[in-house]
């Protein structure tokens, strides 16, 4: 468990799950519990990247959680709008968080190499992309979970 007390808020992107059938984001929910870190929302939306977009502002700007996570929507299918939203809205790519993501999950299985994921800075905001399906976002989480606080640490001024 971690000293820093992070905060977060969870973005599932789908057409067709309700936060009820959402058992990715709430799989990673349940992974911010365990660490003893706070998910301050969890919400679904449509894979329309307006309201994917709108979701990582509030979360970023009027919640001003320290890590936004996204959860589906980022890979081939012409549904899949997440990155592109992510993109439209945010400063700074942190691309390392996202490769580390994708190198963990090859060892895993090569489809991996189809996510279009991103990782992404909002101001002091770190936004990640991840999978929308509960086993890939939960192997995902175990690839990149350790270098979070670091990271929160460093948006914030902290030094190396």
């Amino acid at each position: 468990m971690s000293e820093e007390k992070l905060t977060f808020a969870i973005i599932t992107c789908s057409d067709t799950r309700s936060e009820k059938e959402d058992t990715a984001g709430a799989a990673l929910e349940q992974l911010v519990a365990e660490q003893g870190w706070t998910c301050v929302s969890r919400v679904v939306v449509k894979d329309e990247q307006d309201q994917i977009a709108a979701g990582i502002v509030d979360a970023a700007d009027n919640m001003a959680v320290d890590i936004c996570l996204t959860c589906g929507g980022s890979g081939l299918s012409l549904r899949d709008v997440t990155p592109e939203a992510t993109m439209s809205v945010c400063d700074r790519n942190v691309p390392g968080i996202a490769e580390a993501m994708r190198q963990h999950s090859l060892q895993i299985t090569p489809y991996a190499m189809l996510s279009r994921a991103l990782c992404m800075q909002r101001g002091r905001c770190i936004v990640i992309n991840f999978p929308g399906s509960e086993k890939a976002a939960r192997e995902n989480w175990e690839g990149v979970v350790a270098v979070l606080p670091h990271a929160v640490k460093m948006m914030a001024g902290g030094g190396h």
